[in-house]
């Protein structure tokens, strides 16, 4: 870090900041490192926004921040998005080059293991996945949570994450998360999660984080298998995120480009070196300076008597000791601002002594800009000198994030999930929907709210799927177990799934597989379609019958194995019954024309099996059904107008 802060500073809950008293902020030695060198001329300085001070261009400092602490931003046309990394693992790539401009990429690779992110967590993508990243300067890179509950007396993190209650019973412990969640918002999905009843498996989860993380997964029952609710964690939730790598950067000569790791170190080498020489330089620059005046006192003091006589008896001293003795400007300018107290002989000595070290460090500096294989020597033993203070046993430099592929994904099903209990299914004529435990009566004193009352009521599963039809023609599917339950009204069903505000509820059945359902039109037109074919896989819905206005999905009948005839009859009480097999079976569309009608529409339509007669039952409270079973009358082609229905049939025109 290159800020040490106060309040809430760097908070991994997102909160805000803390009052002003608290948000106290120092600089580290990271910092320091980074600007160091600043006023040795090592960078240019160019204006500030409003132009009444200055800013380097770059900071000078060998810490590779770039890299070590990552960057992201959007300019004009441009974005960049690069992760944190290991100092040392930088450090000993950039050496590799250093020593070894042209090492291949998968050379670098093995001692650059990819990001190292302040939150910990694992990165989970194979080496290729992130070589490949790497050599591109593009990429993603899976990140997960780690699963641990602590670490071993060798430092070494517990790898499962299941804590153990006794019992057999069991929960798992969450110690780092991926980089740039927020862990209450974290907390807040998984909770929705549940509420939802889209994680059946998981029963809670507990914040019981203080310094350290640690988020606690509680399991619906200690038979759940802990890897099948870490993938499904995984999957629907924030524990596993993708770091979008792009390493848009300026090169030394400040041009912007996507550029692997081996140019990105390439590029940053070349700029090390350019400031060790301007440093070098201005190193140079100082000690001529120095060296001049130190050659002028030494003149001094060898002439100190005629010196102080000049000084004593010329009213312009300056010129005369410049002419005398052959002194510059600065040198006589320099001896006259002497002190007395600087006349001792030991002065002298030191004097001597200074300019003899500064006349070596000249040479050796000079050398040094003449020779590049006297600067790279020198920049490596800079860069060994930086890796001391992260090294690997070091507070700042031990590697956080763990490089380990993740085993192939588990495929799972998450309705597999769902413990399988009954319940009772109550929709209300306004689409209010709710599922009570258990199969209760149909008939039974079901509660609506004001002005509404019973449309569909009928047992089921909650493993059930449930296919609700919309009279516009489209289908929806909502799972029984997500359905509130029954202690109030319930909820609106369109808060689950989007049906229009116009449109009118037909049917509810439960999906069954390879089961087939029978689709009938006001018109008189239909088909039969396939159950697997109706789901829905969102919220909108699936469109299945075509409509047009004026004309609207009426019937959907399911269709038993045993049936093999279609009854229909009109509002116009015509009866025909025609042979199953002449409807077309169908995945979308108008269908074929069931019933034809001069005046009028379709009044209900059902499956039978033609042996078994035409049933219905009789008015009354008697509750008597009657059976038709001669219905060769009624038997045509599909199309027929037919003919009136059997004597006793409801005057309602309903089977």
């Amino acid at each position: 870090p290159l800020v040490e802060g106060q309040g809430n500073f760097g908070n991994i809950d997102g909160d805000n900041a803390a009052a002003y008293r608290y948000t106290e902020a120092r600089l580290t030695k990271t910092a320091m490192q980074l600007m160091a060198g600043l006023d040795e001329g090592t960078v240019n300085f160019i204006p500030t926004y409003n132009g009444e001070d200055e800013e380097p261009e770059i900071f000078p400092g060998l810490f590779p921040n770039l890299l070590a602490n990552g960057s992201s931003g959007i300019a004009v046309g441009m974005a960049t998005n690069i992760p944190s990394h290991n100092v040392a693992e930088i450090i000993d790539a950039a050496l590799l080059l250093i020593d070894n401009p042209h090492a291949e990429h998968s050379q670098l690779m093995e001692v650059f293991h990819g990001p190292d992110l302040p939150t910990g967590g694992i990165v989970v993508d194979s080496p290729a996945v992130i070589s490949n990243a790497y050599e591109t300067g593009r990429g993603a890179i899976r990140v997960r949570a780690r699963f641990s509950t602590g670490r071993d007396e060798a430092g070494n993190w517990e790898e499962t994450g299941v804590e153990k209650l006794g019992s057999g019973q069991w929960q798992l412990v969450v110690s780092e998360i991926p980089y740039m969640v927020q862990k209450g918002k974290l907390i807040e999905q998984i909770a929705q999660l549940i509420a939802d009843k889209k994680l059946p498996i998981l029963e809670d989860v507990r914040d019981e984080s203080d310094e350290v993380i640690r988020l606690v997964l509680v399991p619906k029952s200690r038979n759940v298998d802990p890897e099948l609710l870490k993938e499904s964690l995984y999957k629907l939730t924030d524990l596993e995120t993708r770091f979008g790598l792009n390493l848009n950067v300026l090169d030394s000569r400040r041009t912007p480009g996507v550029l692997g790791l081996k140019l990105v170190l390439q590029e940053w080498v070349i700029s090390q070196i350019d400031i060790l020489l301007r440093r070098s330089q201005h190193r140079l620059d100082k000690i001529a300076n120095r060296l001049e005046l130190l050659g002028g006192y030494i003149i001094a003091y060898l002439n100190l008597d005629r010196i102080i006589e000049i000084i004593r008896t010329e009213d312009e001293p300056k010129p005369v000791m410049m002419a005398e003795f052959e002194l510059t400007d600065r040198q006589a300018e320099a001896i006259l601002n002497m002190r007395l107290r600087s006349l001792r002989k030991l002065e002298e000595m030191e004097l001597r002594k200074e300019r003899d070290g500064l006349l070596a460090e000249q040479e050796e500096l000079q050398k040094l800009l003449d020779d590049p294989k006297l600067q790279k020597r020198r920049l490596k033993a800079d860069l060994k000198k930086l890796r001391k203070d992260y090294a690997e046993d070091t507070v700042l430099g031990r590697r956080r994030t763990t490089i380990a592929e993740a085993a192939p994904t588990r495929e799972f099903n998450m309705d597999a999930m769902i413990e399988k209990e009954p319940v009772t299914v109550i929709l209300s004529a306004k689409g209010w929907i709710r599922a009570a435990k258990g199969h209760l009566p149909l008939d039974g004193d079901f509660k609506f709210k004001e002005g509404d009352g019973p449309a569909f009521a009928f047992h089921g599963q909650t493993t059930d799927k449930l296919l609700v039809a919309v009279d516009n023609g489209r289908f929806y599917t909502v799972g029984a177990d997500k359905l509130p339950g029954a202690r109030g009204f319930g909820e609106p069903i369109r808060t689950m799934v989007d049906i229009d505000s116009d449109a009118q509820i037909v049917s509810v059945v439960i999906y069954k597989p390879k089961g087939q359902l029978l689709l009938a039109a006001n018109t008189g037109r239909g088909f039969a379609a396939e159950m697997d074919e109706l789901l829905a896989e969102t919220r909108k819905g699936r469109g299945v019958v075509s409509t047009k206005p004026g004309v609207k999905l009426m019937a959907v009948r399911e269709i038993a194995a045993e049936h093999d005839h279609v009854a229909v009859i009109g509002q116009n009480r015509k009866l025909v019954i025609f042979a199953l097999s002449e409807v077309p079976l169908l995945a979308k569309g108008q269908g074929v024309t069931l019933q034809r009608y001069k005046d009028g529409e379709m009044a209900d339509v059902i499956t039978l099996r033609l042996e078994d007669g035409l049933s219905w039952t009789m008015g009354g409270e008697s509750g008597r059904t009657r059976v038709e079973k001669d219905l060769l009358p009624w038997k045509v082609a599909r199309g027929a107008a037919g003919r009136l229905p059997p004597n006793g049939f409801p005057r309602d025109n309903k089977f």
